[in-house]
């Protein structure tokens, strides 16, 4: 039964947006002092939109490990996909139990007035915690 699944809690895992010289794109962050291992984040656009349900083609992307106190890009990201809810799923192993946490940018909220100093990227964007 789903009350016996012990589901340990998610620390020091980020999702951020922010713009760099390249353009908009998701990065996952890792503050811990360990290795995540066999990463993978799924992403998703949804919502409505004009009175319309709109959605996005959900992506799947493998990352590997992400280093101890390192960051990585999971996609560029095109901003007019803002005005939806922005949801990256993120699941990923330490010492062979599986975490997994939903991070989902509500429609409307990835906009320069929310935006902030992300240290970890020296970049400014929104940092989901």
């Amino acid at each position: 039964m789903k009350k016996d699944i012990d589901f340990p809690k998610v620390e020091g895992v980020h999702v951020a947006i922010a713009e760099n010289d390249k353009g908009w794109y998701a990065f996952l962050i890792n503050k811990n002092n360990f290795e995540l291992q066999n990463v993978m984040v799924s992403t998703r656009g949804y919502g409505q939109l004009e009175n319309e349900t709109r959605s996005t083609s959900v992506l799947r992307h493998m990352i590997g490990n992400i280093d101890s106190n390192a960051s990585v890009v999971i996609e560029p990201i095109d901003p007019n996909i803002f005005v939806l809810n922005n949801e990256f799923w993120v699941s990923y192993f330490i010492d062979n139990k599986m975490y997994d946490k939903k991070f989902v940018f509500i429609q409307g909220s990835i906009n320069k007035e929310n935006f902030t100093h992300i240290p970890e990227l020296n970049l400014k964007g929104i940092l989901h915690v």
